[in-house]
């Protein structure tokens, strides 16, 4: 019996095997490209554009970098990654990852390792630099739900936690054309990049 195909053809050439990726066969152009046209919350978002998850990665970053202003280059490299393993997988909203299982999150952590280590990061980053940036992860989310998915604060409060209001002054969520996104997604990485100790 013939087994089913598990790599993707990238735009870059390369192929990425789904069920075994190693890091050579990861480029920060596949997934700038990717993530600009995934669209957050199934597209069920007010706009004119879909809010991707490239425009997602870019705000937690700014949220991290603002919940540990001290922290190294390297954890705000893994916060602006932090959903790159979505160019390839998609974005699944919660109901849909918990029923579906461990499969998801097993596949996830495998292509979060494969990046990871192509850009220079530990495979698996401290659970403390973790939690920071899921704090900063749900704090976008919260942004998002209460500005672009039609949630009541109270709504998102339940769901996300009452963020603290001093961490979003001055940032709002924009919705940019793909192209827009993917180059400054692109511009943001290579920034970090060159600053890595």
């Amino acid at each position: 019996m013939k087994q089913p195909r598990a790599w993707q053809r990238m735009l870059s050439g390369r192929r990425l095997d789904l069920l075994d990726p190693t890091a050579v066969d990861i480029e920060i152009a596949d997934i700038a490209h990717g993530l600009a046209f995934v669209a957050r919350w199934n597209g069920q978002t007010r706009g004119d554009y879909a809010y991707s998850v490239a425009e997602h990665s870019l705000l937690v970053e700014t949220l991290f970098g603002r919940i540990a202003p001290n922290a190294p280059v390297k954890w705000r490299l893994a916060a602006l990654l932090h959903d790159a393993p979505e160019y390839v997988i998609g974005d699944m909203i919660s109901p849909v990852k918990a029923a579906v299982g461990s499969g998801y999150g097993d596949l996830d952590a495998r292509l979060t390792a494969a990046i990871h280590i192509r850009f220079g990061l530990p495979a698996a980053i401290p659970a403390s630099v973790k939690r920071q940036i899921k704090r900063a992860d749900r704090i976008s989310a919260w942004m998002e739900a209460t500005r672009i998915a039609g949630f009541s604060a109270a709504e998102a409060n339940k769901f996300f936690g009452k963020p603290d209001a001093a961490l979003m002054e001055g940032l709002d969520i924009r919705l940019r054309p793909p192209v827009e996104v993917r180059a400054e997604f692109t511009a943001r990485h290579a920034d970090l990049l060159a600053r890595l100790d």
